[in-house]
């Protein structure tokens, strides 16, 4: 599985892009796009652009954004609500069901405390994932998501298998549970059939 996670910012959106193999996380790229200036419907088209680039260049199987909440002004929190549906988008457009997660619950993910600062998520961004070179906070803050969601979808997986498993057993009948069990121990006392 390859997991884009995605720090919504209108001047600068952070990006990260993991492999996870089991239990296993690795390092594919992270980096940042950059709005520029202009007015506004022009920068959103540029981070629209440069993360369809990424999402076509590291076909993400999943994908995960990190929520924003209300800024100290209604202007700031409206532009970073226009970016964070530029993050959405992208990744919906290719047919991938986007994951959301509130900063809180990304830190206590990858750092065990709810609200750790920028240095400790970067910190354990490096420790569980040896030798990566950030791009920058935000880079560090998407890759932190990215992780976020695997350890999600690895416990969703689990939690699935566990409920078929529980449903397999429940539509077995308890007569032909016990029948197996017979024939079983009639093949170990009398020796194969």
């Amino acid at each position: 599985m390859r997991v884009l996670g995605i720090d919504p910012g209108l001047r600068t959106m952070g990006w990260g892009v993991i492999d996870v193999s089991g239990a296993r996380l690795s390092h594919v790229a992270n980096g940042l796009c950059l709005s520029g200036e202009g007015d506004l419907a022009q920068r959103l088209l540029a981070l629209f652009d440069q993360l369809t680039d990424i999402c076509a260049r590291f076909e993400p199987t999943a994908a995960a954004v990190e929520q924003t909440f209300v800024n100290k002004d209604a202007s700031g929190t409206l532009k970073l609500g226009q970016a964070r549906a530029v993050a959405l988008l992208v990744p919906a457009q290719r047919g991938l069901v986007v994951g959301e997660y509130a900063p809180n619950a990304v830190k206590k993910a990858v750092v065990g405390v709810g609200h750790a600062g920028k240095d400790q998520v970067a910190h354990m961004v490096r420790f569980q994932l040896p030798g990566v070179e950030l791009a920058g906070p935000d880079a560090a803050d998407a890759l932190a998501v990215a992780i976020t969601h695997a350890h999600h979808l690895q416990s969703a997986g689990r939690m699935s298998a566990a409920v078929r498993s529980a449903e397999t057993r429940a539509k077995t009948p308890r007569g032909a549970v016990d029948g197996w069990a017979e024939i079983a121990r009639t093949r170990v006392k009398g020796g194969a059939a």
